[in-house]
């Protein structure tokens, strides 16, 4: 459940309410008690980072780093020769 920003119209006391998304909005003030709060937009939550690093992969080890990139290179090398193999097909047909 988000919490909102109310300020009131009358005597410009703001405050702040934690209620669900599918509330209606608060129209009495706490402070004057009249119907003249509104909701106002607030500038949002801040974004909390907890625990170490933001993913798993971000502080690899140089031997996975090394490991993965012969991966990406030896992947890489058989998908051009089976590309290279249907242009050859499709250039012989015409």
């Amino acid at each position: 459940m988000p919490t909102y920003d109310y300020q009131c119209k009358k005597c410009d006391h703001t405050w702040e309410l934690f209620q669900s998304i599918t509330a209606n909005p608060v129209r009495k003030c706490p402070e004057c008690g009249k119907l003249s709060a509104r909701r106002v937009i607030g500038p949002g939550a801040g974004i909390i980072f907890k625990g170490s690093g933001f993913y798993q992969t971000d502080y690899r080890s140089d031997s996975y780093k090394k490991a993965a990139a012969a991966d990406s290179k030896a992947s890489s090398g058989s998908d051009s020769s089976s590309s290279s193999k249907s242009e050859s097909k499709a250039a012989s047909s015409d």
